[in-house]
């Protein structure tokens, strides 16, 4: 991952034409394929994502306003994303002291 990356909380995975899943955990990642691996013609979701991932980027934009215009961009070509359940952090509950015996 780069250091300029800029990560998202919930990756967006979306099913590709071919019917592959893949994802996509940041602003990085998203861009490198919406201008490198793109499978359909450049829409304008296509456009707005890739301005939003460039601002994310730079710092101009927030990284949430990226991905969801990534995901929207997605849509528009036919590659819907795939709902992954967020993963929760074990609930960490006091120990129970001990029981006693009383014999």
């Amino acid at each position: 991952m780069p250091q300029n990356d800029v990560p998202w909380a919930q990756p967006v995975r979306i099913r590709l034409q071919c019917g592959l899943e893949r994802a996509f955990t940041g602003a990085y990642d998203a861009l490198d394929f919406l201008e490198n691996e793109w499978p359909l013609r450049h829409g304008e979701r296509h456009e707005r994502a890739v301005k939003t991932c460039r601002g994310a980027l730079n710092g101009s934009t927030a990284g949430i306003i990226a991905r969801e215009a990534f995901v929207a961009a997605c849509l528009e070509a036919g590659m819907p994303s795939v709902l992954v359940p967020w993963k929760r952090k074990p609930t960490v509950h006091p120990a129970r002291p001990a029981r006693l015996a009383i014999i």
